[in-house]
């Protein structure tokens, strides 16, 4: 029978793997869906060495994880482990972090009326509100947001 650290952890340390699910809802003003779209992402290197520099501070219990900053944007270029910031950036605010005990780390974030116009392809995971290293970041199919519209992201990066 295993016993409670084998249950939790793989027993290869190797197979420890960060994935990321996304989904971007557009409501219009009658707060009525428009249309939604959702998907895999990409963890950067860069967000991977956040992760290992977070672990270590908050080793020291002095923790600076901050990575609760979502942003969208209109580049359409494929994520890759290099990326270190959206292609063509449109907004970026704060989202509301929760994680469920089960491995996955989650942040939503809503983008209100007039704040993420255009035709959005990309978002990402950051750890500051501009700027600041990408944890995680996805492409999908565009959704129109037009300035009537909020969009709310929802952005969940799951370590197995």
């Amino acid at each position: 029978m295993k016993d409670k650290f084998e249950a939790v952890y793989p027993a290869d340390p190797s197979s420890l793997k960060l994935r990321g699910f996304w989904t971007a809802t557009v409501r219009g003003a009658d707060g009525n869906i428009k249309q939604q779209v959702a998907g895999t992402n990409v963890v950067t290197t860069a967000g991977k060495e956040f992760l290992a520099s977070f672990l270590v501070s908050a080793a020291a219990a002095a923790s600076t994880f901050t990575c609760k900053y979502i942003a969208v944007g209109t580049g359409s270029t494929s994520e890759a482990v290099g990326d270190t910031a959206l292609v063509a950036e449109v907004s970026r605010h704060t989202g509301t972090v929760s994680h469920n005990g089960t491995g996955i780390y989650q942040v939503v974030a809503t983008f209100g009326t007039n704040s993420a116009v255009g035709t959005i392809y990309e978002y990402g995971i950051f750890s500051s509100s501009s700027a600041g290293t990408l944890l995680a970041r996805d492409t999908e199919a565009v959704v129109n947001v037009s300035a009537t519209d909020t969009l709310t992201v929802t952005a969940q990066v799951t370590v197995s």
